[in-house]
């Protein structure tokens, strides 16, 4: 049917509007349209996804193997117990057996009928089932007597030819059958091996729209919203997945927010109900996961590098799996990590997997600051080019410094690439630092990973946590492309602990349990509460178990691969004899002492404050200031006619600056950027600064 409008208006009732189409007129189907619509048609999997995963596969074989060793110990070990039992119940068993005989002999399945005719005073009907039963009970007297003959003439003949240990098994066997036969209906033979909380029943569409018309949506009524399936519901092995079509106006987000009162529909224990949106489909279909097992309670898969393999940060560190079982990696070159949570929601395992996968990777450089002192990360220590564990002032203060190193260094990989753009564009095809790159250790453009734990003790410090966060700020929006990556893990993600620059600007991010919604969207993100990522549904028994925002296409839940400290420190023995090998220790890992304070670099340090107050040019006099509150002990003593003739020798030019001051234009010596890119390009010997 086509849709019209009326187009204009009649001057008098003679006059009809003219009408017009609204509705596209309809297409011929055509056979290349037919093709490429059949082309993005999705396909359902030949072979089902856990025979195409090899460590899925090894996964289930395993399970089975142990669950089927259990089983049999469990009832062997039982065995005489059941034996004794069957045989206290097999004299019942043959009451039973002769019962049973008897009534069909006595034809006992007529007696209601003929009990009725009685009643009803129906002599005929009563004389013709007599004369009917009487001659059933002469039929099945007979086989049953001529059955008797052969039994005992069986049995006479079996005890006399066959060997004792015959004889033995077949009582044995009458035993256990009239034992079996003689069991009452509320009682077992065996005892049950295994405990479940509940039984879980295949999962239906029925149930699955009688729960979604539960949640109260208003746009899912029972008369005016069509809940459709696109496909049939799946056995994927840990569970089932449901493709739902869900009606007009209904958003996967709206069910994701409702993941208690949906569980409670279906039945199920929350830790078993995944909600979430098929992202490549369109904003109204419904993924719905439903385990057979809680997420948190399901054997987790070992870590894939446990014993063997090494890692490339270049391509992605495996984190853990989804709700569905399927491996979950991380990509963090061109990235940033944060990780919050309350405590003990399983934060620090969580970094420490993505930290093992660094650290198999010998080119990576990792600089770990652990602020809780519990030596959580100490296993990583061996491969550290820079690390400190503890509370107090120090490592705070060394953590601060770290980041001010970190950041001269981003300034000197910058003008390295650019250096590299016009001299070999072959080596720096996108601008960023690749494999080749790092591969080539003379260029100085490894990957270095920064990794801050309890990151809160550092930024809410009253003297280091404002530079520190400004710091941050400007390494996670400029070091992506530098190979400079930072990780931050928090267990009081809010406003006054982690810096809205730093919140806002992480580009994966893992939020474990939290309280509040606030904390919640710290983490994954403004409007992630409202838009149905929830990390205050999880319980206390959801350890390492949090959403994932940013490594895919879509939010996805994840459960941390657990490594104690045994198994990290057999990681990590395999990245240190792996470094060791290539000559790739250094810093710490290599013994060496590391000075308090950074090697002063004046064209460094000036273009640190540019990177932290912005801008192409700056006067002297402010970048005086500024250098003070960096490094008050290598400038406090300097004024600008020295500054300038610092920079003069390391080719820098004094330059007249033009900017805006109290609302007026004025002229001063000043310094601009690009004179300073220039300098640091051209790679010359910096002379030491003598306060």
């Amino acid at each position: 049917m086509t849709t019209t409008a009326l187009a204009g208006f009649a001057d008098d009732d003679d006059d009809r509007p003219e009408v017009v189409p609204v509705d596209p007129p309809e297409q011929r189907r055509v056979i290349d349209a037919e093709v490429i619509t059949s082309r993005t048609i999705d396909k359902r999997p030949v072979v089902p996804p856990w025979l195409r995963s090899r460590a899925e596969f090894r996964a289930l074989v395993a399970w089975l193997g142990r669950y089927g060793a259990h089983i049999s110990a469990f009832h062997l070990a039982r065995t005489p117990m059941y034996v004794a039992r069957l045989a206290a119940r097999s004299p019942r068993g043959g009451w039973r057996v002769v019962a049973l005989l008897a009534g069909w002999v006595f034809d006992r399945e007529q007696a209601p009928i003929r009990a009725d005719a009685v009643k009803r005073a129906s002599t005929t009907e009563y004389l013709t089932l007599s004369r009917q039963r009487n001659q059933r009970v002469r039929q099945r007297g007979t086989v049953v007597a001529v059955g008797c003959v052969l039994v005992i003439a069986g049995v006479w003949v079996f005890d006399a030819t066959a060997p004792p240990w015959a004889q033995a098994l077949a009582v044995a066997l009458v035993v256990v059958a009239l034992g079996v036969v003689g069991t009452p209906g509320d009682r077992r033979v065996m005892d049950v091996a295994t405990v479940s909380p509940f039984v879980s029943a295949p999962l239906r569409a029925d149930m699955v729209t009688d729960a979604l018309r539960s949640l109260g949506i208003a746009a899912m009524g029972a008369k005016t919203g069509a809940i459709t399936y696109p496909a049939p519901i799946r056995d994927i092995g840990s569970g089932w997945l449901a493709s739902v079509d869900l009606p007009l106006g209904v958003t996967p987000a709206m069910i994701m927010e409702r993941r208690p009162q949906l569980a409670s529909g279906l039945r199920r224990p929350v830790g078993c109900c995944w909600p979430d949106a098929d992202t490549e489909a369109h904003g109204g279909r419904l993924e719905l996961t439903v385990l057979k097992v809680e997420m948190s309670k399901a054997r987790q898969l070992a870590y894939p590098y446990r014993k063997t393999g090494v890692a490339d940060i270049f391509g992605e560190l495996p984190f853990g799996t989804d709700q569905r079982g399927r491996p979950v990696a991380v990509p963090l070159i061109e990235s940033n990590l944060l990780i919050g949570s309350l405590p003990g929601a399983g934060k620090t395992a969580s970094l420490r997997c993505v930290l093992l996968g660094c650290a198999l990777d010998p080119t990576v450089e990792l600089h770990i600051y652990e602020l809780k002192g519990s030596g959580d990360l100490e296993s990583l220590e061996r491969v550290a080019h820079a690390y400190a564990s503890g509370v107090d002032d120090a490592s705070i203060e060394a953590c601060l410094i770290g980041l001010r190193g970190l950041l001269a260094a981003l300034e000197q990989r910058a003008a390295k690439l650019k250096g590299l753009r016009s001299t070999a564009r072959d080596l720096v095809p996108d601008s960023k630092v690749t494999r080749d790159l790092a591969n080539r250790r003379g260029l100085g453009l490894y990957p270095k990973v920064f990794v801050v734990d309890e990151a809160q003790e550092l930024f809410s410090h009253p003297e280091y946590g404002k530079e520190a966060g400004e710091l941050a700020t400007a390494l996670i929006k400029r070091g992506r492309a530098l190979g400079v990556m930072l990780i931050m893990a928090t267990q009081r993600p809010d406003k006054n602990s982690l810096p809205t620059g730093v919140s806002a600007n992480v580009g994966t991010r893992f939020c474990l349990r939290v309280m509040g919604q606030v904390e919640n969207d710290m983490v994954l993100g403004t409007s992630s509460y409202q838009n149905g990522l929830r990390a205050t549904s999880f319980t206390r028994s959801d350890r390492g178990i949090g959403y994932l925002v940013g490594a895919t296409d879509a939010p996805v839940v994840v459960r941390s691969y657990y490594l104690d400290a045994e198994a990290s420190d057999s990681v990590i023995s395999r990245a240190y004899a792996a470094r060791h090998a290539a000559g790739l220790l250094t810093g710490h890992a290599a013994g060496e002492q590391t000075p308090d304070e950074p090697t002063v670099n004046l064209l460094a340090d000036v273009r640190t404050v540019f990177a932290t107050v912005g801008g192409e040019r700056i006067w002297h006099a402010e970048l005086l200031a500024r250098l003070i509150e960096l490094r008050p002990e290598a400038y406090s003593e300097w004024d600008v006619r020295r500054l300038g003739a610092e920079l003069r020798d390391r080719g820098v030019a004094t330059v007249q600056v033009k900017m805006t001051l109290d609302g007026e234009q004025a002229n001063r010596a000043g310094v601009r950027r690009e004179d300073l890119d220039k300098a640091l390009a051209g790679g010359q010997t910096q002379p030491e600064i003598e306060p």
